[in-house]
């Protein structure tokens, strides 16, 4: 079910986001070794041509996109779109340090793709819907600004069980009464954990030739100390559950947490946190 006042959400959503965008870009090195091959198998999923015009929605520092952005030249446009002007910085300063020149960066709300209708070639959506307030409306606007035979690609996460590298605070701190589970259906990291529901999505939304497939991934630290600072620097969310807790509860939840992590661990201290992302493609 959708947020009990959407438009709340959004502005929190927003406000999030804008807050969290300068940790995006310090922390980008460690977010896309893990997420590579799922930027990979998104941008082979939308078969970029010299040409074409691609967006990425949510695209924060951007690699997913400008991955795309090479193949689609001579002559093509990459559109690198985000919620907030703050994470557009983050995405420029990273195509000037590749040196990419056929990317435009726009401020785009996904639910709202303020683009002609039938204007792209390929949509890159990389771990977006499954956060929104309305994920089928932009599904539909995505369709929309797809030309006919034009490509989706997007990720979403799968079982939280499989991600402990985000799951296992939210675990913890269930425990101890300072997060509520989500409701089902609201926005939420896991909400797509069922591919038949994005398949259902999909479908419903008037895409064909829908591929689901899992990619596993893996977040690498040289400490548990180095994850928890990433957690709470790219997370406002989790960051204020931890902050509203008594210094005393703050050291039992990393005690807990160094214990249900232990096994992640190697000898010299680094860590290897798995996850698990299914990935989809589907036509116009």
């Amino acid at each position: 079910m959708p947020p009990s006042d959407p438009e709340q959400y959004r502005r929190t959503s927003r406000e999030s986001w804008s807050a969290a965008a300068g940790a995006w870009g310090a922390y980008r090195d460690v977010m896309q070794a893990a997420g590579e091959p799922v930027s990979h198998w998104m941008v082979d999923a939308i078969d970029p041509q010299p040409g074409h015009r691609v967006l990425e929605l949510a695209a924060g520092p951007g690699d997913t996109g400008f991955l795309a952005a090479e193949l689609i030249e001579p002559g093509g446009t990459l559109i690198s779109s985000d919620l907030v002007e703050e994470m557009l910085e983050q995405g420029r300063a990273r195509a000037a340090e590749l040196r990419i020149t056929n990317v435009e960066f726009q401020i785009i709300d996904a639910e709202w793709i303020d683009l002609p209708t039938a204007s792209l070639d390929g949509v890159l959506a990389r771990w977006v819907y499954m956060l929104l307030a309305d994920p089928a409306t932009a599904l539909r606007e995505t369709r929309r600004v797809l030309r006919p035979r034009g490509r989706l690609a997007l990720a979403a996460w799968a079982d939280p069980e499989e991600n402990p590298w985000a799951f296992a605070p939210r675990a913890e701190l269930a425990v101890v009464g300072a997060i509520e589970p989500p409701a089902p259906g609201a926005p939420d990291m896991f909400a797509f954990r069922d591919p038949q529901h994005i398949v259902d999505l999909l479908e419903e939304t008037g895409f064909e030739d829908i591929v689901v497939e899992p990619v596993p991934i893996v977040f690498r630290f040289p400490s548990l100390d180095d994850w928890w600072d990433t957690q709470l620097d790219i997370s406002p969310t989790l960051a204020r559950s931890v902050v509203a807790l008594t210094p005393a509860q703050r050291d039992d939840l990393r005690d807990a947490l160094d214990v249900r992590l232990a096994r992640y661990v190697a000898d010299d201290g680094s860590v290897a946190l798995p996850g698990l992302t299914h990935v989809a493609a589907a036509g116009a």
